[in-house]
Parts: C-alpha cells; structure tokens; sequence
C-alpha cells in the first residue's frame, strides 16, 4: 500500500484540477475581471498543473528506467503518453486559452497514472541499449501523444461546433480561439504527428532490418500502425486537395487515432491484461 500512495496523490492532484478546469468549461458564468485580472489568473491555474506533472514525471522515471532496463508495459506506456499529452497542453495554454482542452486531459491522467501501480508489468526491452530504438521509441512515444492531442483536440471543436449550432456557447469556449484558428491548429497538430509517425514507422523497418534481417513483421500492431498512417495521409491530401475541414477533418482525425490506439495499446492489452504475457 506504501508504494501506491505516491500514485494516488498525484491522481488526486490531477483530479482536482481537472475537477475545477471542468466546471470552468461547462459551467454556464462571467469569468470577470481586469484584463491584468485574468492574465495573472491564467498563469496561475497554469502554475498550479506543474507540481502533479513533476511528480508524474517522477514516479514514471522510477517506474520505467528498472534496474533491470526499460519497463514499457501497458500501463508504463499509457502513463508515459498522458503525461506527454498534459505536458504538451501545459505548454500551448502558456500562448493559447486552451483551458478546455486540459478539463478533457487531466481526468484521463488522473487514471492514467496509478496504471502502473495497479498493473505492474515486466515488459522489459531487450533491445533498449541500441541507440535506434532508443531514437525509434522516443519518436513513437512523440508521434502517439500529438496524435493523442489531435484527437482530443477533434472533440474540443466538435462540441464548440455543436454549442454553436446551439447557441449555448459558454464563457470559457468565447475564451478560445476562433474555430478556424482551432482547424489550423489540428492539421498544425496532424501534420507534426503525421512525420513523426512516418519517421516511427521508417525507424522501425530500420530497426527491424539490423535485428531480424527483414524490413517489417507484418503483425496487428504493424497492420493497424501502416492503416492509421494511411488515414492520417488520407486525411491531409483531402485537405489540401478538397479542401475537407469541420467534421469530415473530426471523423478522419478520431478514425486514424482509433486505428493507431487499437494498433499499439490493444495488442499489449490483449498480452498483458487478458493472457498474462510479459
């Protein structure tokens, strides 16, 4: 039990926070005040995310790197991610009003982070001393949370965009930017996300070339990464082609991410979770 407390007091953190971000965002009310006001509330409620993000950056060093090498079982990797993802918010709400972004983000870290406690792994990587899959991991683990972002980011706009149709906007979403900025901002999004994954994917025929003299293992998670790929490609020459925006640009987003969370997470899912596999 001793070693769970530090777990749930950063979810506790992080459910507060995002407690409080929650009723900002859905709360019909005037979030009032002096220009000078406001800013200075702002960077403060951004303040107030750093102490649980070091803390989960902390249990999640002590977690991952093991005496023994480096831990990436399901819940280590679902954790990483989270914390990538609300990191990643952290910084854009610094030039952004992205507050209703981090009302969506921290309640999945809240849980997020008590996964390796909960569901402790030996997944070690016997191949985490070479430096291509180390540059290869650290990549993917970049390329899955932007993707992650795009995604959650698809489901800000898409309620925006209801809200509006139903003019029912809330204060905290007339705080946002404009959707148009928003749109530019996904594909933004999308398109850092996209090399990346393209650069994951290349690295990992690389590092399967030197380590098993092929260049891929057409496997579930191989399969479902090349599909999510295809869809993000997709997604981004119909953009730039046809012009697709609002929610043909949402359906595509959540599809290719729904795609690369089944690829990578519900394989280790399936092996650690249901068969008890390392």
């Amino acid at each position: 039990m001793q070693g769970l407390i530090p777990y749930l007091a950063v979810a506790l953190f992080y459910a507060g926070l995002g407690v409080y971000f929650w009723r900002r965002t859905w709360h019909v009310g005037s979030h009032g005040g002096t220009a000078v006001h406001q800013a200075a509330a702002h960077w403060m409620r951004g303040l107030a995310i750093l102490p649980p993000l070091a803390g989960h950056g902390l249990l999640l060093h002590s977690s991952i790197f093991s005496p023994f090498g480096l831990d990436f079982g399901l819940g280590n990797t679902v954790s990483a991610l989270a914390w990538l993802t609300v990191a990643t918010y952290w910084l854009v709400n610094l030039r952004y009003r992205m507050e209703a972004m981090l009302a969506m983000a921290l309640p999945i870290a809240a849980v997020s982070v008590l996964l390796p406690a909960l569901f402790p792994s030996t997944h070690l990587l016997s191949h985490a001393s070479l430096p291509l899959f180390k540059l290869h991991l650290a990549i993917s683990l970049l390329a899955y949370s932007l993707l992650a972002i795009a995604a959650l980011h698809a489901l800000l706009m898409s309620l925006v965009e209801r809200r509006l149709h139903e003019k029912t906007l809330l204060a905290t979403f007339v705080g946002l930017p404009p959707l148009l900025t928003m749109e530019r901002l996904l594909f933004q999004i999308i398109t850092v996300g996209f090399v990346l994954l393209t650069l994951t994917l290349a690295s990992g025929i690389l590092f399967s070339e030197e380590l098993f003299g092929k260049p891929l293992q057409f496997n579930h998670k191989t399969i479902f990464g090349i599909v999510s790929w295809a869809a993000f490609a997709g997604l981004l020459i119909g953009r730039h082609v046809y012009g697709w925006r609002g929610r043909t640009a949402i359906r595509w987003t959540l599809a290719g991410f729904a795609l690369l969370l089944l690829g990578y997470l519900g394989s280790k899912f399936v092996l650690e979770i249901v068969l008890s596999r390392p």
